[in-house]
């Protein structure tokens, strides 16, 4: 439902923009008021009708000046390309046209003449009479009620269609024919194709829909090889996955029907189907069609883009693209929806200007409303603009722990280290304490090796010594802060503090360097001879005695000389040297842990870094 409001929102934003866009508006005044100078006689519009007609391959615009002339007030829907042309046709057929008989702006103005017949009268009536019945139509001119301009009247446009049909096979006394794709089509196949039918389609119409469907087919074979090409070259030598062939299958299949439909469409005009609710529920069928494909083709392509754009992002250093590049996917789709659903009506002729308008009032009560989605997507900003976690961060926000998987326009998708998701609405964000583990440089570790109460003062030296040459020659280890002591006497050990901090990239290689380090202090201890303590508890029995006889226990230790502490961390050292020495972290520094998730062939060397297999020996 939030998304629902959210889609809302976004198409009001763009009312106002979508409305002008679709809206039909009346002309400025200037236009008016130029039109009506320019036609403002009979004569005058006659004169621009033929002049446009004659010279339509001659110059542009010369289409749009023979509508001017035309009133369809009374069919608004009808080709005005149509019109215009049968118009032409009608009038050709009559005679040669003396434009300067007709009536010119002083016997307008003069005569105060509200209308002109052309057609039919005496002596042209004449001229039909032996070779057509009384005509199905007048040519009447007459002024245009809103911009004064003379047109042929509304009246003559509505019944211009059935004139033409009635006067089409007589010879042609002036002009020249303007044949459509069909006609034109017609005049060089055989008659027999052209004369015969069935289910009110001539034979020639049902081939060439036959053919056309054949063409389109092909076409959209052809355009999915052309773009798997072109996807191919722009995408050569990068890393692909099966996610990636799946996404660029559902790729290419909507150019492909793109392409076929927009041929259909194209194709449609050359078939010369009739006027009626057929063509327009074919031809409403294909631009929906049309519209779909685009949409649906510029959804897949951005996301493919999307997961070329999130690789590239996975290779650079910075997080922000990891964030900005799914942001970015869902507003551009988002964007294709609102445009796709608006051309989509279009297509079916439902007014868009109201319906935008009503969407557009609609998401505004609906984001008053729903006003924690509008706080969730300006957290979402604020989340991109502040930067307080990037994609892959281990994060602590609230009682949620684990690691960001996904920053959305609504929510934050956390993956638990127990491997459920958690969404953190946006909004929270602003206001929560964030704990981000995910951009520490140390990462601590305490702990307290107990080691046994017998363990001489020089073993304590010596083994504390020995973790501190151990922990300043493992490689991913702090060196500039640490604390190796002999700190508690426990209840059954003697307690030895060990503080210190890794600087490692990620918890994987965190656990496998503590290991390291944990093996490395066992070998240490068993070379000192240091054992740890286990958990015992001990009963003395005391008896009470006369204390003169009671007999005063021998020291165990020696007393300290000014060299014992010396040569005791010295045994440490040593001790640790040896045990470091032949190890290869010392010279190479190992790389980060990566978890295989399959048994392979793999070698390991003694720092645990993985190595090629040696060849077999031939033979």
């Amino acid at each position: 439902m939030k998304q629902i409001c959210f889609v809302a929102s976004v198409v009001g934003l763009l009312c106002p923009l979508l409305v002008s866009a679709q809206s039909p508006t009346a002309p400025p005044p200037h236009e008016m008021v130029a039109v009506a100078a320019t036609l403002n006689s009979p004569q005058a519009t006659m004169r621009c009708f033929l002049e446009s007609m004659n010279g339509l391959w001659q110059r542009a615009g010369a289409w749009d000046e023979a509508i001017t002339t035309l009133d369809r007030s009374k069919i608004p829907r009808q080709d005005p390309n149509l019109l215009a042309r049968q118009l032409y046709g009608v009038i050709n057929r009559i005679e040669r046209v003396d434009v300067a008989t007709l009536p010119d702006v002083d016997a307008v103005t003069k005569g105060d003449l509200q209308d002109y017949q052309y057609f039919p009268q005496s002596p042209r009536d004449n001229l039909l009479r032996d070779q057509i019945d009384w005509p199905k139509g007048k040519i009447v001119l007459r002024p245009n009620p809103v911009t004064g301009a003379w047109q042929f009247s509304a009246d003559t446009m509505a019944q211009i269609e059935p004139l033409y049909e009635q006067m089409r096979n007589l010879p042609l006394i002036a002009g020249a024919e303007v044949l459509t794709p069909s006609e034109w089509i017609e005049k060089y196949i055989p008659q027999s194709l052209v004369s015969g039918g069935f289910l009110s389609l001539k034979y020639w119409q049902w081939l060439a829909i036959f053919l056309v469907v054949v063409a389109g087919l092909l076409l959209d074979l052809a355009v999915r090889s052309l773009v798997r090409m072109l996807i191919g070259r722009l995408l050569r030598g990068q890393p692909r996955g099966d996610s990636h062939r799946q996404t660029l299958r559902r790729t290419l299949r909507p150019y492909g029907y793109l392409a076929a439909s927009a041929f259909w469409l194209l194709a449609l005009r050359f078939v010369g189907l009739e006027e009626g609710i057929a063509l327009d529920v074919l031809h409403g069928a294909l631009v929906l069609f049309v519209t779909l494909s685009a949409a649906l083709a510029a959804w897949r392509t951005v996301d493919l883009v999307a997961e070329h754009m999130l690789v590239l992002a996975q290779s650079t250093t910075s997080k922000v693209d990891d964030v900005l590049v799914p942001l970015l996917r869902k507003s551009l789709k988002i964007f294709i929806m609102v445009m796709g659903v608006i051309y989509a009506c279009n297509a079916l002729q439902i007014p868009i200007g109201p319906l935008v308008a009503s969407l557009g009032i609609a998401g505004v009560a609906f984001s008053f409303a729903a006003k924690d989605t509008v706080e969730n997507f300006f957290g979402s900003v604020a989340v991109l603009l502040d930067r307080p976690f990037d994609v892959g961060d281990w994060v602590v926000i609230g009682d949620v722990e684990g690691i960001v998987e996904e920053v959305g326009f609504r929510s934050t998708r956390v993956r638990t280290f127990y491997n459920s998701q958690i969404s953190v609405p946006n909004a929270n964000l602003v206001r929560a304490k964030v704990d981000n583990y995910g951009r520490r440089q140390f990462r601590r570790w305490k702990t307290y090796l107990g080691v046994q109460y017998d363990t001489t003062p020089d073993q304590l030296n010596a083994f504390c010594e020995g973790i501190r040459e151990l922990l300043l020659a493992h490689p991913y280890t702090r060196k500039d802060y640490y604390q190796v002591y002999c700190n508690e006497f426990g209840p059954s050990s003697l307690n030895i503090l060990l503080y210190m901090f890794f600087e490692v990239p990620d918890w994987n290689t965190e656990l496998r360097e503590r290991h390291r380090f944990f093996v490395d202090i066992l070998r240490l201890a068993d070379q000192l001879g240091v054992r740890f303590a286990f958990p015992t508890t001990t009963v003395h029995l005391f008896q009470e005695s006369d204390p003169a006889e009671t007999e005063i226990p021998e020291p165990r230790h020696d007393a300290p000389t000014s060299a014992t502490e010396h040569l005791a961390r010295g045994r440490g050292i040593q001790a640790a040297d040896q045990l470091i020495a032949k190890q290869s972290w010392t010279s190479r520094k190992p790389d980060p842990v990566v978890i295989r998730s399959t048994r392979t062939a793999l070698q390991f060397d003694n720092a645990g870094n993985p190595v090629e297999p040696s060849p077999d020996p031939p033979g």
